[in-house]
């Protein structure tokens, strides 16, 4: 019986509708009982309509021929065991040690840690395993090393430098402070310089919302000109309204640009936020425009207690450390006190 180009075109038709609901060997199976049902020249049409090799529709003709049932095999399995292509571990004997070697001998770290990582990438590792007379892809790497439990990993910032003995009783002193000024409905802020931006048409980390294939665009380099301003932010967060608070200058992070900072705060939001407040707490790290040891920022915070009226006490936190303001309590090397009028006692 002649098969023409309509009778293709139901089948075709009906392939479509079918195969989203069929794994591998029920669509083979499937394929290779309407083959049966058309007779000669039936397996050709089938491949015309399905768009499968004629090699997989003979085979379900075959099965669906012999009456085999589609429950015949495992659970779970579209072939029969041994089919399709052997892994490159099976294939080639001496594979998964040679590439546990390779490996090793690229591993960084502290042996005694269970951080370790790998200085080879797979194109690497892939192209020394061809050396080494082995053969395989760079999917086929990942898949072991997966296996092994590597995986593709940045670095964490989670080790500390030495520590001094008394690091813990300065967090509980930090922390004391913390809690009896916001107790006594006394303002507290933590300060800290942020990330320096040039203005202009530069790259920078993030995304935002465009029409689609309508990107920013900016410059291939980051190299800055003459006339490139550079910002830089200072922010002042306020622990007990849970605000924060961001000066933007066009100079350089200077202990007065700092400070200045800080009284742009009291101004546009501290004074209005705490009308009655007699104390101010300022939590900083210990470098650059916060630095403890600078005279010029004494001098400032000075300044500003004297115009705002404000018993200021400073806690500096030691080096390696940064201010965690949502939680109130990081360590500090003590704690100073700017009066407003001599004769004043700090608390």
């Amino acid at each position: 019986m002649a098969i023409g180009e309509a009778d293709e075109a139901v089948l075709a038709a009906k392939f479509a509708v079918m195969r989203p609901f069929l794994d591998e060997r029920g669509w083979r199976f499937y394929l290779g009982t309407e083959a049966n049902a058309l007779g000669y020249g039936g397996i050709a049409a089938v491949a015309r309509a399905s768009g499968a090799s004629e090699t997989t529709v003979a085979a379900g003709a075959r099965d669906a021929a012999a009456g085999e049932a589609l429950n015949a095999l495992e659970p779970g399995r579209s072939r029969r065991p041994g089919a399709g292509r052997p892994r490159a571990e099976d294939a080639q004997p001496g594979l998964k040690g040679t590439l546990d070697g390779l490996l090793e001998d690229g591993k960084r770290g502290d042996p005694m840690s269970p951080v370790t990582w790998s200085v080879l990438s797979l194109g690497d590792i892939a192209r020394q395993m061809a050396l080494l007379g082995f053969s395989c892809s760079r999917d086929t790497i990942a898949r072991l090393m997966h296996e092994d439990h590597w995986s593709l990993q940045g670095m964490a910032k989670v080790l500390e430098g030495k520590q001094h003995e008394d690091r813990d009783g300065q967090f509980r002193h930090i922390s004391a402070r913390i809690g009896w000024y916001l107790a006594a409905g006394e303002p507290v802020i933590s300060t800290d310089g942020k990330k320096k931006e040039k203005l202009g048409a530069y790259h920078r980390d993030g995304k935002s919302w465009q029409r689609q294939g309508e990107p920013v665009q900016v410059r291939d380099h980051d190299f800055p000109e003459k006339d490139t301003v550079t910002i830089v932010p200072y922010g002042i967060y306020d622990i007990a309204a849970n605000r924060g608070f961001v000066s933007v200058g066009t100079s350089g992070d200077t202990a007065a640009f700092a400070v200045n900072a800080i009284r742009l705060w009291w101004q546009e939001e501290g004074s209005l936020r705490y009308p009655g407040a007699t104390r101010l707490l300022v939590t900083c790290d210990s470098g650059g425009s916060s630095s403890a040891r600078c005279r010029l920022r004494k001098d400032q915070l000075a300044r500003f207690a004297g115009q705002a009226g404000l018993m200021t006490e400073v806690c500096h936190f030691p080096p390696g450390t940064c201010p965690a303001p949502a939680r109130g309590t990081r360590s500090g090397t003590g704690c100073s006190a700017t009066s407003p009028a001599p004769g004043v006692p700090a608390p």
